[in-house]
């Protein structure tokens, strides 16, 4: 893949997961990544999570590039403002723009109908997912349509066309993925005059902290997660999507793929990247062959 030295990148919700793994990414490319996030290690998210976005910059340094962290709240307006202007100040430029922020696991209440749903809970849920996205978008894209080529990936869950098919078990888990997909299809329309391009990017199942510490596992003893979850087999680390971005931040042809859904696995057939163990997950395709037909686990050509 092409090296992304010279690029400067906005990684928006690098504090663990996804952020972080394509923060990591970005920085073995050769690229100056700002890190931002809510929790330092001198004051903590109401995540509660031991995770920093210092640890995440100096994982992106030590991966080659140079990880910059910024505390930033992306519901704050004036932060993400003061975030911008400290890009535009030091760097003079933005060429691309990761929206992963989220934060709202803790919110989510599963097969709950919305009138039994916590309305306080789901509202957050959106604001944390939706509204953040728009505040980051829209103070960051006049500095980044100045590089006449600029990238915005829009994280969420699920690609188009499997949640256009399947309810998220949520209603407003289901409108915060599916929203964040249209905002890629949106800023799609909007950037291309200018020569930018915005695409929606969902990992597979990923070993975030979260996910390994519910299993009870560590990401080199991640295959012991089998015994209580057999489907656990199709995961993918969050390095994984990290170098499906870092792939789309480094083709020259990317302009191409403005507007679509794509995920990691799919990017990684296209790209030739692999994951940190050398495989190649596609989860997507494993959950509805495999996983959702009700057949036993077995990733056998899946990855």
């Amino acid at each position: 893949m092409n090296r992304l030295d010279g690029k400067v990148a906005l990684v928006a919700g690098a504090t663990r997961g996804a952020g972080r793994g394509i923060a990591i990414e970005l920085g073995a490319g050769g690229a100056t990544v700002y890190v931002t996030g809510r929790t330092t290690r001198t004051q903590r998210s109401e995540y509660n999570r031991p995770e920093t976005i210092e640890e995440t910059a100096e994982l992106v340094t030590r991966a080659g590039g140079k990880g910059i962290a910024v505390a930033v709240d992306h519901l704050e307006r004036e932060q993400v403002q003061a975030l911008i202007a400290r890009i535009e100040s030091e760097q003079g430029r933005l060429d691309v723009l990761v929206n992963d922020i989220w934060g709202a696991e803790h919110l989510i209440e599963w097969n709950v109908p919305i009138w039994e749903h916590s309305l306080d809970g789901g509202l957050r849920m959106l604001r944390l997912a939706v509204d953040t996205h728009l505040i980051t978008s829209h103070y960051a894209l006049p500095l980044l349509i100045r590089s006449g080529n600029g990238l915005v990936v829009e994280m969420t869950d699920g690609t188009a066309s499997y949640n256009d098919q399947n309810y998220r078990l949520s209603m407003f888990y289901d409108l915060a993925k599916m929203s964040v997909i249209r905002m890629a299809q949106s800023l799609s329309r909007e950037l291309r005059p200018h020569g930018c391009t915005a695409v929606a990017l969902t990992p597979g199942w990923m070993r975030s902290e979260i996910m390994l510490e519910h299993f009870g596992v560590r990401e080199d003893n991640w295959r012991d997660a089998l015994e209580k979850e057999p489907h656990f087999v199709i995961s993918e680390s969050p390095r994984f999507v990290g170098r499906a971005v870092a792939a789309l931040a480094g083709d020259p042809e990317v302009a191409r793929r403005n507007g679509e859904s794509v995920s990691s696995g799919q990017l990684a057939q296209e790209y030739g990247f692999r994951d940190l163990d050398g495989s190649q997950p596609d989860a997507w395709r494993y959950i509805v062959e495999v996983q959702e037909a009700g057949k036993p686990a077995n990733a056998d050509g899946y990855r």
